[in-house]
């Protein structure tokens, strides 16, 4: 380690962000996921349902598998933290966790446009996912010993905005080069790239294998830079693992603020991947967006994302995490609420006008809020959890902060499905995701913004 300076360090840790993030720009939200939809749609209409019962099974269908995905993230992740803890080891998991990202992702190529194999893309999917997921864990509980307390929130900030940057011009690549229109062509009028068949929609079907090159491509840095302590190493069994792990879980009786930060970031966190899972899924099947639509409103949301986390690290090194989410809650809520008080016929109980492309204006500006506050989100999180994190064990740590983001994971989608089955409106399905919000934002009552360091005494 000695020979890799610090400032190396953070670029190869900003990186792995870099690397990672076209897995969800990509996959969880404007291309794959909306692909899917649609494939699935088409798939189950041609079985004799209706339109509306269709899209009410593909987004059926979507829900579950993120739900499944998120449980095994959820409550996989405190373990296997545990385990790397009692080792002192984190670099060889992140590369077991790599491989499974790059194969999951390089499968979708294979999901047919008939839907003849969606279970099979929807494992695959789901591997991929949880490979990212768990990756994303470790690579987490690297940030206390790359800062100080201080720059935590800029760095964390800052490694955001680097990864959404990277999703926007991976997401940019797709677009131009390769997801089809309905016509064939892409969004400036090019055949797909790479001699591609559009008729078999070859071009969009690439969103997996290149999701998978990006992310080799762009983790050759983090592994080149970023190394584990070699005086942190030492023998690790899955005994000790769990030993650690239920003396952790037994001391969050005595930690108050640490309790309720992982209760509250459960609700809000779940609220917001419901609102990336479900995203671009509601644009097409309810707005009936084309897929490159779909992907500018991506892009818009990416650099609003870019552009806010690097402002929300800013603020969150001055302010410090707790205001910066609480802000973010807020605007997400305002988000939601237009959301479900918008529908192509009216607007907040105003008629619009036959044809009237204001609820296309008013999503696209919830794109901005929602990517620039969700970046902004995410980013404070993480800083408020290094303030609450012993550096003792600071992997299994965030595999606690990793259980309370997935643990109920299935939660918003399921809770979105009973909604929409409800209510009979996929519009009306997206409240359950306000009282999420607001849940944990009840819950930061209790929380301190400058964690719980003198707890971590009484925990070891």
């Amino acid at each position: 380690m000695s020979g890799i300076s610090a400032r190396k360090r953070i670029w190869g840790w900003w990186f792995f962000d870099w690397a990672s993030q076209p897995y969800h720009t990509l996959l969880v939200t404007f291309v794959f996921s909306p692909f899917f939809a649609g494939v699935a749609a088409e798939f189950f209409m041609s079985s004799g349902m209706s339109e509306q019962a269709a899209d009410a099974k593909a987004q059926t269908v979507w829900s579950w598998c993120l739900a499944i995905s998120g449980l095994i993230i959820g409550f996989g992740a405190p373990i296997m933290g545990a385990l790397a803890d009692t080792a002192g080891r984190r670099i060889p998991w992140i590369f077991g966790f790599s491989i499974m990202y790059a194969l999951g992702s390089w499968a979708l190529w294979y999901t047919m446009p008939d839907g003849s194999n969606m279970w099979f893309a929807l494992i695959a999917f789901g591997i991929g996912f949880v490979g990212a997921e768990y990756a994303l864990i470790f690579v987490n509980s690297q940030l206390p010993s790359i800062s100080d307390h201080d720059n935590a929130g800029e760095l964390s900030g800052s490694g955001f905005a680097f990864g959404y940057v990277g999703g926007l011009v991976a997401l940019a690549i797709m677009l131009v080069l390769f997801v089809e229109q309905a016509g064939g062509k892409t969004l400036v009028g090019l055949d797909p790239a790479l001699g591609l068949d559009a008729t078999q929609q070859e071009g969009t079907r690439a969103v997996g294998p290149i999701t998978a090159i990006w992310f080799v491509i762009f983790m050759i840095p983090y592994f080149l830079w970023v190394r584990d302590d070699p005086s942190e190493r030492k023998k690790g069994s899955f005994g000790n693992a769990l030993a650690l792990l239920g003396k952790s879980l037994g001391n969050l009786k005595n930690r108050i603020s640490l309790s309720a930060y992982l209760g509250s970031s459960m609700f809000y966190r779940d609220a917001l991947n419901g609102l990336y899972g479900f995203g671009g899924v509601y644009a097409k099947l309810v707005l009936n967006w084309e897929l490159t639509q779909i992907g500018i409103f991506g892009i818009v949301g990416g650099i609003s994302a870019a552009f806010f986390s690097w402002i929300g690290g800013k603020i969150d090194k001055r302010l410090g995490p707790k205001p910066v989410i609480i802000f973010a809650i807020w605007m997400l809520i305002l988000v939601c609420t237009t959301i479900v008080g918008m529908s192509r016929e009216t607007f907040f109980g105003f008629a619009l006008p036959e044809g009237s492309r204001l609820p296309d204006i008013v999503f696209f500006g919830c794109g901005v809020v929602i990517g620039g506050m969700g970046g902004t989100l995410q980013a404070a999180s993480r800083t408020l959890m290094v303030r609450h994190t012993d550096p003792a064990a600071p992997t299994e740590s965030f595999g606690l902060y990793g259980l309370s983001g997935r643990a109920t994971a299935f939660m918003a989608p399921a809770l979105i499905g009973v909604a929409t089955a409800i209510s009979g409106s996929a519009r009306l399905g997206v409240s359950p995701v306000i009282l999420l919000f607001l849940i944990g934002l009840i819950l930061l009552r209790w929380v301190k913004a400058e964690g719980d360091k003198e707890t971590w005494s009484v925990s070891s």
